[in-house]
């Protein structure tokens, strides 16, 4: 049988002969001494390292089934999303829910100073018998606008109509305030959010409001640290948790503490991490099991997909082969054609990927 290194030298080969498993299987044919393939779980790989190789063994590399299993923990983490804030304290979270008091802003009183104004001098032009159009005209206000000023009983009427359309959230600021802290900042869904417990008002309202938050202007809460993002609850979850700094690791151990879905998808995680290392393919089948019976649908879904291709699967838990140190290539070399895109030639790639050895 190859050493480790020979049997890796297969995935190069699979990479020139692209994704194809026909092409793949013509090139074993040609190399009836290959006896290890180690591959990614690409179906064209699988079945064409099959019809080519029939007597070759196949290795599903662990850099991919890790990278998998990462897909699956980003997913299961971004259905969570809304946990991932820290929870205010309880007297906060219980004064969040009461209706708050208005206070009008001085911005508030000019409105209402200017809206009297405003009045007064429309009913003044409308006795005269002047149109509304014409009192629009001579006001530089809106026809609708005049209608309304005119139609209105009193200045009082004017006033308290409008200050009710610049306080119509208020009812719902206690769910947007709890909302947001859960990391919710999307204006459209709280819109609808707070549709639902009967805000009759319209969206561009909840805009305002939020945007309040976003500029730490005005009503904003007293917010905590901003939530953790999906990507960073991911990552602390797909680290060896000795290699975590100890702030991101208390950050996991109370959002483990805080969700028992993401408790479990912890665990789920570092027992799969600890197979792999420890090349205990042995322990596979109740992994598998284990995982499709939890409530976490991605991670479950990962687990039925490592059915489909259990023998290899269990052969790269197993056995030492790996494509680890040819990706390593591969990353170096599309680094290098990122940062030349557009500079340079093909000449000086080729110079940098020699020299970069």
């Amino acid at each position: 049988m190859r050493e480790p290194s020979e049997a890796a030298s297969c995935k190069e080969a699979l990479l020139c002969c692209g994704r194809e498993g026909e092409d793949l299987a013509d090139w074993l044919r040609g190399h009836p001494e290959v006896q290890v393939i180690c591959r990614d779980r690409a179906s064209g790989y699988a079945e064409g390292a099959r019809v080519g190789a029939p007597q070759a063994q196949q290795v599903a590399d662990r850099y991919h089934l890790w990278a998998n299993l990462g897909q699956a923990v980003e997913k299961s983490v971004n259905a969570h999303r809304s946990r991932l804030a820290e929870p205010a304290p309880g007297d906060a979270a219980e004064q969040l829910e009461v209706e708050p008091t208005v206070v009008h802003s001085q911005k508030e009183l000019k409105i209402v100073a200017r809206l009297r104004e405003q009045h007064a001098a429309a009913r003044e032009l409308w006795e005269q018998g002047m149109s509304k159009a014409a009192i629009g005209r001579k006001l530089g206000l809106h026809q609708a606008t005049v209608r309304k000023l005119v139609n209105a009983r009193s200045a009082d009427d004017v006033v308290a109509k409008s200050l009710q359309r610049a306080h119509i959230v208020d009812p719902y600021v206690g769910h947007l305030h709890r909302r947001w802290n859960e990391g919710v900042r999307n204006a459209t869904q709280l819109y609808r959010e707070i549709q639902q417990l009967g805000y009759p008002g319209g969206e561009l309202a909840v805009q305002r409001h939020l945007r309040r938050y976003r500029t730490g202007r005005g009503h904003a809460p007293a917010v905590g640290p901003k939530p953790p993002s999906v990507r960073d609850a991911t990552s602390w979850i797909m680290t060896h948790p000795e290699h975590l700094r100890d702030e991101d690791a208390d950050k996991l151990h109370r959002l483990r503490e805080r969700d028992a879905e993401l408790d479990r998808l912890t665990s789920h995680v570092r027992k799969f991490a600890t197979m792999m290392t420890g090349l205990h393919g042995d322990r596979l089948e109740d992994w598998i099991a284990d995982a499709e019976q939890d409530s976490l649908a991605p991670l479950a879904s990962f687990a039925r997909n490592l059915r489909r291709d259990l023998d290899a699967v269990r052969n790269g838990l197993t056995l030492p082969y790996s494509s680890g140190a040819v990706e390593g290539n591969v990353n170096r070399l599309k680094m290098l054609k990122r940062q030349m895109f557009g500079r340079a030639n093909l000449d000086l790639l080729r110079k940098r990927v020699l020299l970069a050895r």
